[in-house]
């Protein structure tokens, strides 16, 4: 990492501020200086709505990362004297900004959006708006040269800019790290745990899991009703189990979002019918669109004993009081993730953790399948 050249200058979206702090001082540490690499952009609302972006530093030949967290209802703006919880258009006017005022001048302009901008509006079903694909084109034609998002919902997104660099990452490694930490009695075996995927959509991500692990993999099938129409897709009226026993053992229900929760509430009430030992829920996104009250119910009724959700997107501070809930921390991942691409070096490990699990697993896990108690706080 002490061979960082050139400028490096990283800079977010509205409400990014503690995660790329943390982000920073990990860069700090491997350039060995307490030097910032942080840019902050003015972010300005004028009293109609309308706003603007200001950079008060020269980007002349700076490699610029900006991370744009869609999903920040956190951050609000001022309109006609009234406050608003920024929208995910509200966000992408801004990114689009930022590159506008960076004005040509940065030696490299790449974009870390966890969770892409429309992302579940990826595909054409009848006569209707492709939204991720448009704004995905709009990134490439005014300069952005690398994108890098997390989990996509539909790896197929990446055909909307074929010419532009374009990676997608998984939370694999620090998932499994969080949960040997949280839960330090589980057990790492085929006889113990098994891997769970809530629909079909979500198998790729679960084989990956259970072949690494070595786990048993199971699905749930979505049966939906496709006569009706509810908040824009059709409502789901059964999931339905498919593969071996889950009697006495732990489960891992891996998903890429948690919007409302109901689906993924009843894929857990499902297994605990089934006589699922423990319900834990891995999810790169936690929206919780709907509240908590009804996931507060359901871990206070014994259905779920944890989740875990990356800290790529917001969290309110009530969601991170919540004792069912554990953030993963992905700070010093998304860190080395800039450096290589910083140092124009290969990031292929990172994208494929195949080997820092099997390290783990030789290491750091007993014969039983669990982490060995001196490691623990290592994780």
């Amino acid at each position: 990492m002490e061979d960082i050249k050139g400028t490096l200058s990283i800079m977010g979206t509205s409400g990014c501020d503690e995660f790329l702090e943390e982000v920073d001082s990990w860069l700090q540490k491997w350039l060995g200086t307490e030097e910032s690499s942080i840019i902050k952009p003015q972010y300005i609302r004028f009293g109609t709505g309308e706003a603007k972006v200001v950079i008060n530093e020269s980007m002349r030949n700076h490699d610029i990362f900006i991370y744009a967290d869609m999903f920040n209802h956190g951050a609000k703006y001022k309109m006609y004297g009234k406050e608003f919880p920024m929208s995910p258009d509200d966000h992408f006017q801004d990114l689009k900004r930022v590159i506008c005022a960076i004005a040509g001048k940065g030696r490299r302009v790449n974009v870390i959006m966890p969770m892409i901008y429309e992302g579940r509006q990826d595909k054409r079903t009848m006569r209707e708006s492709l939204d991720a694909a448009m704004g995905l084109r709009e990134l490439a034609d005014i300069g952005v040269v690398n994108l890098i998002s997390f989990d996509i919902h539909n790896i197929g997104i990446q055909n909307a800019i074929p010419m532009c660099s374009f990676d997608n990452v998984h939370p694999t490694y620090q998932m499994i790290k969080a949960l040997l930490k949280k839960v330090p009695d589980i057990s790492i075996n085929r006889e113990s745990l098994m891997m769970i995927s809530p629909d079909e959509g979500g198998m790729t991500r679960c084989m990956y899991y259970s072949s690494v692990l070595q786990l048993e993999l199971g699905t749930f099938y979505k049966r939906r009703d496709y006569s009706v129409v509810k908040g824009g897709k059709n409502p789901i009226k059964a999931h339905q189990y498919l593969g071996k026993s889950v009697r006495g053992k732990d489960v891992i229900v891996v998903d890429d979002i948690i919007a409302s929760g109901d689906s993924m509430l009843d894929v857990a009430r499902q297994l605990k019918s089934r006589g699922a030992k423990r319900v834990f829920v891995f999810a790169s996104f936690g929206l919780f669109c709907a509240g908590l009250k009804k996931i507060d119910k359901a871990y206070k009724d014994g259905v779920i004993d944890q989740i875990f959700t990356t800290n790529l997107i917001y969290r309110t501070e009530e969601l991170r009081s919540r004792e069912w809930y554990t953030e993963v921390n992905m700070c010093k991942y998304v860190a080395l993730i800039i450096a290589a691409l910083h140092n124009d070096e290969s990031i292929s490990s990172l994208l494929n953790p195949v080997d820092r699990i099997n390290k783990l697993i030789a290491t750091k896990i007993d014969e039983n399948g669990k982490i060995k108690p001196e490691y623990i706080e290592t994780l």
